[in-house]
């Protein structure tokens, strides 16, 4: 569960991969977005309607004795007997009638990150995480029952068109958002590179909708940037894929050889990915055995707890780190930056995370359709949940869509200044208001 590799339990057919990252809809990302979903297959496709409904999650048959379905019978019957097809709907199979009940009974749970795919929707997901194809390049999440934009990724359509993290999409080519879930949302977005999707987005401080045209390409997804600023070492780390340590480990080289201690470590709009990545990257800093991330199965066992693999960096530690943080960084991201605060390594800078605390199991069912159900949530080293409401920063400082559409980055221009010696920085004068009584 620690990774996002596959794994196979004795002879059983169950094929297993764990997604920690955002569990976001990714729409033009690869496979380490998405860590922590087990993909394993169960049950038999064979039998009765009653059993087969069933059968698809679990190995036993049928649902438990206490279980009645009578009603669920009445209601596909009824159908059967009074539904008149109209002329534009088309006969449903009795097939996409049984995934519509699965879609409903998953949908009952009320957890976004918790959804059942239909065999083409199943196709495009591992589409998806297996690493090229085309669309806009940002990541979105449910965020207050509505599409969120979490962010859009380095040089792409998106961020290229003016898509900023925070934008709520309301519509997509016309067609309303209201009640739609996440991998609807994608499947509407993505498609052929060349080919225009317009985004209707509500934006805080606009008064109207913005209609903002984005024309699909393919997407390169970057991982890691750095530079030296002013006597600052700056890494900006995009995601937590398959080949981020390795980024990490070359960036820190490049940071030792700098000849300065201060380290900016930019997390900002990074969606997560592989949770083994989060804990090798904050081992780097964080001393060994420590608790860097805890696991809870909700089932009453034992948490898991992932501790630091120590690999100090020894004279080369940073004396001063920044870690900058916003809205669009999530689940590894915020087990990174929650481990470093806590541990009182480093400082964070910037905005409210994204609040993604789980993890999600994928199981490739036997007809093609897949589950990707929630199996466990997380918590920082002192037992903190970020799920839903994030992790705060210790220094506010605000980034307005306005100026990242301008190129102006206030967020970055602050650590650089407090590494500097500038501890003023995010504080806001009290203004005193005398009242006066005649």
């Amino acid at each position: 569960m620690n990774d996002n590799t596959e794994s196979h339990a004795g002879s059983s057919s169950t094929h297993t991969r764990s997604f920690l990252g955002v569990g976001l809809a990714l729409i033009l990302a690869a496979a380490a977005f998405f860590s922590g979903v087990h993909m394993g297959t169960g049950g038999s496709n064979s039998g009765p309607l009653e059993a087969g409904l069933f059968s698809l999650f679990a190995k036993t048959p049928a649902p438990a004795e206490d279980v009645d379905l009578a009603e669920f019978w009445r209601v596909w019957h009824l159908l059967d007997e009074k539904f008149v097809e109209s002329t534009s709907t088309d006969l449903m199979s009795n097939q996409d009638r049984i995934e519509g009940a699965i879609s409903g009974l998953v949908k009952s749970y009320g957890d976004p990150y918790t959804v059942f795919l239909p065999p083409t929707d199943a196709a495009a997901f591992d589409e998806n995480i297996s690493g090229e194809f085309s669309g806009v390049g940002m990541e979105v999440g449910i965020r207050d029952e509505v599409v969120t934009v979490i962010a859009p990724l380095p040089d792409t359509p998106a961020q290229k068109a003016g898509i900023v993290a925070a934008d709520i999409i309301v519509k997509i080519d016309g067609t309303s958002t209201e009640g739609m879930g996440i991998d609807d949302a994608v499947q509407l977005i993505r498609g052929e590179k060349g080919t225009e999707v317009v985004l209707s987005v509500y934006r805080e401080g606009e008064i109207e909708l913005l209609e903002i045209p984005v024309i699909r390409d393919s997407i390169t997804i970057p991982t890691i940037n750095t530079e030296v600023r002013d006597g600052v070492f700056i890494i900006s780390l995009y995601s937590f894929n398959a080949i981020a340590d390795s980024a990490i480990q070359d960036a820190l080289q490049e940071y030792t050889k700098s000849g300065t201690r201060k380290l900016v470590l930019d997390l900002r709009g990074n969606p997560g990915g592989f949770l083994q990545s989060a804990v090798s990257i904050a081992s780097f800093f964080v001393p060994v055995g420590e608790v860097v991330v805890r696991e809870d199965f909700g089932d009453g066992s034992e948490e898991e707890l992932y501790r630091s693999q120590g690999r100090s960096l020894g004279k080369y530690a940073p004396e001063e780190m920044i870690v900058l943080i916003d809205g669009g960084s999530a689940s590894a991201s915020e087990i990174l930056a929650g481990a470093l605060a806590q541990h009182g390594i480093a400082t964070l800078m910037g905005k409210t995370t994204f609040g993604k605390g789980s993890v999600q199991e994928l199981v490739d069912l036997p007809n093609g359709s897949s589950l990707k159900v929630t199996i466990a949530r997380w918590f920082t080293p002192d037992g903190t949940s970020i799920s839903f409401e994030g992790l705060a920063p210790d220094i506010e400082i605000d980034r307005t869509p306005q100026q990242v559409i301008a190129g102006e980055d206030p967020q970055i221009e602050a650590a650089v200044k407090w590494l500097n010696g500038d501890k003023t920085v995010g504080e806001k004068e009290n203004e005193e208001i005398i009242e006066v009584v005649e």
